[in-house]
């Protein structure tokens, strides 16, 4: 089988993760989970990247421009693996993809 033909039949994981996250469950949970990974490692690289798929499932960057009254171009700056939002375009960035900045006690381990 040839490298064109292979390609053409093998579906591109970025495009599947995006279709996945057009389901609200998929959304909260991968969101969670990128929440908990920065709560762990504090490299929030892929917490960003996980809002810009999301963003991207509920509409790409240009619906999200309109609903934070922020321009494209910082957007995707902002949510770039760079990206260092403040805390205020963080929490209207959720806000416009439906979720809220909460905070709760953290859960202690038990040991052994």
């Amino acid at each position: 089988m040839s490298k064109l033909k292979i390609l053409k039949n093998t579906l591109d994981y970025h495009d599947e993760l995006i279709e996945s996250l057009k389901k609200p469950k998929e959304a909260n949970l991968y969101l969670h989970v990128a929440m908990e990974e920065y709560q762990e490692d504090g490299d929030a690289e892929a917490l960003l990247v996980a809002l810009r798929n999301i963003a991207e499932a509920k509409g790409g960057m240009a619906k999200l421009a309109k609903k934070t009254h922020l321009n494209r171009q910082s957007l995707y700056h902002v949510l770039s693996k760079k990206g260092n939002p403040t805390l205020d375009t963080f929490g209207l960035i959720l806000k416009s993809l439906g979720y809220k900045l909460a905070i709760q006690p953290e859960e202690k381990r038990k040991a052994g």
